[in-house]
């Protein structure tokens, strides 16, 4: 992606027809993917977001780079495999919309146990529902457990996502139909169709990396610069029990991180707003 912006920005000058150049610039898209892969494999675990070296031990430490680097030359493979032709449609767009199942799925049945101020609950919002109404007297306070809870996945995040999937999978049929007039033969019309709702994965692809890097560097200098006001101001962070991770609770990592339910977004507007406006304008 960084290879092609550098392309239309003419900052590298190829010639398309040429297929000398053609193979040249796949093998750097290819290099630079590499390089890139094994760049953040050592920044993310020497930064400390799987733990300090120290406390993992420097043998866990050198696996985990192993592994992340295994796992980004394994897409980068499989990425050129759907460009030849053996898959349906493009890589990125196959490899965000198989990410995003994961999480969802991985969000509605995991069977997972975290602890929370209410007991020990299943991370998984469906399991923790079944779960919730077969151990609890008050089935009423169950199901406002399952549809509203903070600390993990609910139910309520759960229908809000198929929702609007549902949404924009009907809102992409729409189209518009035009009728275009030929210049040479008059009185001749073709028609063409035009997108009401065009969606693309380019934009997706730079916001999710933007927010990405915004994190990844926060939690960083959150975690050596801790107490910093100038770091606070770029995120401050809080270590839960939930997955064992950390989740922004201040600063402009806060606000650019989505609201847990509804009752977050009416106990605080801004952030909502914020959120709102900064994923429709990227």
């Amino acid at each position: 992606m960084i290879i092609q912006f550098f392309v239309g920005a003419k900052l590298i000058n190829i010639n398309p027809s040429v297929p000398e150049d053609k193979e040249l610039l796949h093998t750097a898209e290819k290099l630079f993917g590499i390089l890139m892969t094994v760049g953040e494999a050592f920044a993310y675990v020497l930064s400390g977001m799987y733990g300090r070296v120290g406390d993992i031990g420097l043998f866990n430490a050198s696996l985990l780079i192993i592994q992340l680097i295994m796992a980004g030359i394994i897409v980068l493979l499989l990425d050129e495999m759907l460009q030849k032709g053996y898959g349906l449609g493009s890589g990125i767009s196959l490899f965000i919309a198989t990410n995003i199942c994961e999480n969802i799925m991985w969000k509605a049945l995991s069977p997972i146990t975290i602890k929370s101020d209410s007991g020990t609950q299943f991370e998984g919002a469906l399991i923790s529902l079944f779960h919730l109404l077969a151990t609890k007297s008050n089935k009423w306070d169950a199901l406002y457990q399952a549809f509203y809870r903070h600390e993990a996945p609910n139910v309520t995040n759960l229908l809000g996502t198929i929702a609007v999937v549902l949404v924009v999978i009907y809102f992409q049929g729409f189209k518009a139909e035009m009728k275009l007039q030929s210049r040479r033969v008059r009185g001749v019309f073709y028609p063409y169709s035009v997108k009401l709702f065009y969606v693309s994965t380019f934009p997706i692809i730079l916001q999710a990396a933007f927010i990405s890097n915004i994190y990844f560097f926060s939690q960083v200098l959150h975690r050596r610069f801790k107490g910093n006001w100038i770091v606070e101001i770029l995120g401050k962070w809080k270590d839960v029990d939930f997955g064992s991770r950390s989740v922004p609770i201040g600063g402009l990592a806060y606000y650019m991180s989505p609201p847990n339910d509804f009752s977050h977004f009416i106990g605080d507007p801004f952030h909502g707003m914020f959120y709102l406006i900064f994923i429709t304008a990227s």
